[in-house]
């Protein structure tokens, strides 16, 4: 990889607020044509990362490069940013949101797909979140950017709607755009090339969705009385989690798990497991400092 390959990058990027350190010593970049995951829980500091990046906040140490060069409205023009909420202007027409930002770029508005334009003269505000999500992508697409920066672009839409989307996402990265997105869905993490996991704003892993997890296991607890495994586990200080029926204790040793089912009476089958990314995720935070 060489300076020229990088979209964007970030430096051992730290942002303050006040007293608080929002992002802590952060560094990461996006090439063309790969998607990179930022993974993390809410408040891990996904989004004020990316508003850095962007230029839109500016970094209380480190530094960022977008095409080579300080972010600025030149480097903005090549990027195309859906934020969080969403940026569009409520009480304006679906026609005029995507006039006003085409015009913006010096472009004319793109033909809408069908289930936009069946709502081009509504107000933003009285369509669905999931075709305002729509909306915000087709804008952010309008200009053909070579870099696409995705803020939680699925939180809240159906899963088909999901689906569609991600679809679309690996349409522009096999044309060659670089994507960076952010989630707290994990099974998302599967759509990435290449993921970074956040936890108390320092980026704790990197790598696939494979290297993150490495040798890291969690034991499955098979009993037909999951309630009351449950209980008793989560009762004895373990990290236990349950998916369905399913009881699930992550990085946690086979014979500390049947100790505490035996004490509370209960009869279960242990065994050792691959983990979940979400359980690494898991392990990660509990390891992870304070933050400052």
């Amino acid at each position: 990889m060489t300076a020229a390959d990088v979209l964007i990058r970030a430096d051992r990027v730290t942002k303050r607020f006040g007293d608080f350190t929002a992002v802590d010593t952060v560094t990461m970049h996006v090439e063309p044509g790969e998607i990179v995951g930022l993974l993390g829980a809410n408040g891990a500091g996904k989004t004020t990362l990316i508003r850095v990046l962007l230029g839109l906040a500016l970094p209380t140490e480190g530094s960022v490069a977008a095409f080579g060069r300080t972010p600025d409205r030149t480097t903005r023009a090549r990027l195309g940013y859906v934020p969080q909420g969403l940026g569009l202007w409520q009480t304006l027409t679906v026609d005029e949101n995507i006039t006003f930002a085409a015009a913006a770029f010096g472009n004319p508005p793109p033909d809408l797909d069908p289930g936009l334009a069946a709502v081009r003269h509504r107000p933003v505000g009285e369509i669905g979140l999931g075709l305002q999500r729509q909306l915000a992508f087709a804008i952010a697409l309008a200009h053909h950017p070579e870099l696409l920066v995705l803020d939680e672009p699925t939180s809240g839409v159906d899963p088909l709607a999901r689906a569609r989307l991600w679809d679309a996402v690996h349409d522009q990265a096999d044309a060659g755009t670089g994507i960076l997105v952010t989630t707290h869905y994990m099974q998302e993490a599967q759509q990435c090339d290449r993921l970074i996991l956040m936890s108390r704003g320092k980026a704790v892993a990197a790598g696939t969705e494979k290297d993150i997890i490495g040798d890291t296991t969690a034991c499955e607890v098979d009993t037909p009385h999951w309630a009351g495994a449950f209980a008793a586990l989560d009762n004895a200080g373990l990290p236990v989690t349950l998916t369905g029926t399913r009881v699930r204790l992550a990085d946690t040793p086979p014979d500390t798990v049947a100790q505490a089912l035996r004490d509370a009476g209960i009869t279960a089958d242990v065994h050792q497991v691959p983990a979940t990314l979400e359980e690494e995720m898991t392990v990660i935070d509990r390891a992870a400092p304070a933050r400052a």
